[in-house]
């Protein structure tokens, strides 16, 4: 299996911290926010290799990272050099998937978010179910709801996902962890020309739900998402890494 992780993002809302540095390598709790994810899926023995998509401005800093770790990284650098020409998170897994001639199972994560459970749990999950998966949370704030993707569900299987909604359905949240399936993750060209959503990494399962079964694993602890300088800040002070 692979792991893709998204890190081509140009997180504007942490300048002037991320202006000349990518936000996966910030520290938290003592290791990069990168390092926490992948040394944990790399417990699981599953994975045997993890492609971290860079836009061109920080792919070298990824790749001096990479050079150090011990099992195999590859960086993928999907040629943006700013923020207005990125790709787009469904686009750089189409990306990566192609320069890599990737044919496989993957999972594919946001390289911004640290969890205190292990993500092994996720895969065991997807291993069970035989089809592509995410994870869900219940989220009480109505406000919050319009800001993620909102997933329905029927049990723990997935009838529809929907990005950022103005009238949420449930309040069920989707994190940025996606597991597909070889047969599923091959439909991502289909789907773009099918007019899904680009720039959200939640707009593949959003269309994919439709086309094929996904199901969805309640998180078993909590997720921490670095997206500006005051919950970058709250996060190192309260992450204790991963504890569950």
């Amino acid at each position: 299996m692979k792991c893709l992780i998204l890190a081509a993002g140009y997180a504007t809302r942490l300048y002037p911290l991320t202006e000349n540095f990518p936000k996966p390598l910030l520290d938290v709790g003592g290791k990069t926010i990168l390092d926490w994810l992948v040394d944990d899926l790399n417990t699981s023995g599953a994975i045997d290799e993890f492609v971290v998509i860079s836009n061109h401005k920080f792919a070298r800093i990824f790749e001096e990272w990479a050079a150090k770790k011990k099992f195999r990284v590859t960086v993928v650098d999907d040629g943006t050099d700013t923020n207005e020409t990125r790709l787009g998170a469904v686009r750089d897994i189409e990306f990566a998937i192609n320069r890599q001639g990737l044919d496989t199972d993957m999972t594919v994560i946001a390289g911004d978010n640290v969890l205190d459970f292990s993500l092994t749990k996720f895969l065991d999950y997807c291993v069970e179910k035989k089809a592509s998966c995410v994870m869900r949370y219940f989220e009480p704030d109505a406000k919050t709801l319009s800001k993620r993707g909102v997933l329905e569900l029927d049990g723990d299987r997935v009838i529809s996902m929907e990005e950022k909604p103005e009238k949420p359905k449930t309040q069920w949240c989707c994190p940025p962890f996606y597991y597909y399936t070889r047969k599923d993750a091959k439909r991502i060209g289909e789907a773009l020309e099918d007019g899904c959503g680009y720039d959200a990494p939640g707009s593949f399962i959003a269309w994919l739900c439709r086309k094929s079964p996904v199901y969805a694993m309640e998180m078993p602890g909590s997720r921490y998402d670095v997206g500006n300088l005051e919950s970058y800040t709250k996060i190192r002070n309260e992450y204790r890494g991963i504890t569950k």
